[in-house]
């Protein structure tokens, strides 16, 4: 019998010098993209944040009476940008209408109608409990625009002095509300 050949094992493609060059490469690329996914790219801070707050002159739904934001100094004011065809509004809406009478005589809540109509507002509202503070209609958005608002919900806490404080982007929860007036001076 002959001899029989032992197979050679296959030459390698990759030496542990280029394998290491690679890890070096691809490890912190791993690691840069990671942090990136950690940062919502929509998420862009309110410049208005320490500043004055846009004043305003709205009309209230219900009585057709303008109400301005300087018509409110005096007392911390919750202006929330909302809209009847936003799922998170609904959530927040008796969430709103909560902290409304918990702190209605030492705070002023308004709910600002972003991009809709008096009737479905007026519908929305029956549907969903009405409402315990002033809705306000922004027609033609001028009061969205001076404030920067590109989504609803968005919050907006104004001290007594009307100076923004904080603005909170999608639906408020109870103890954020509650630690944002806590905060104010």
């Amino acid at each position: 019998m002959g001899h029989e050949a032992t197979p050679e094992a296959p030459p390698s493609r990759f030496s542990w010098p280029v394998m290491a060059i690679g890890l070096v490469i691809v490890v912190p690329l791993i690691a840069i993209l990671a942090v990136g996914f950690q940062h919502d790219p929509h998420d862009i801070a309110s410049p208005l944040i320490g500043k004055p707050a846009p004043d305003f002159a709205l009309r209230d739904i219900d009585t057709g009476r303008e109400i301005t934001l300087a018509s409110l100094r005096g007392k911390p004011s919750v202006v929330n940008f909302f809209s009847t065809w936003c799922l998170p509004c609904e959530q927040e809406h008796p969430i709103l209408m909560a902290a409304a009478r918990v702190y209605g005589d030492r705070v002023n809540f308004i709910g600002i109608v972003f991009e809709d109509t008096k009737a479905k507002v007026n519908d929305w509202l029956v549907r969903h409990g009405g409402h315990g503070y002033p809705v306000l209609i922004d027609v033609g958005g001028p009061a969205a625009i001076a404030y920067g608002v590109y989504g609803v919900p968005e919050t907006f806490f104004i001290d007594a002095n009307g100076v923004i404080r904080d603005k909170v982007k999608g639906a408020v929860n109870f103890e954020v509300i509650r630690s944002e007036l806590e905060a104010m001076p």
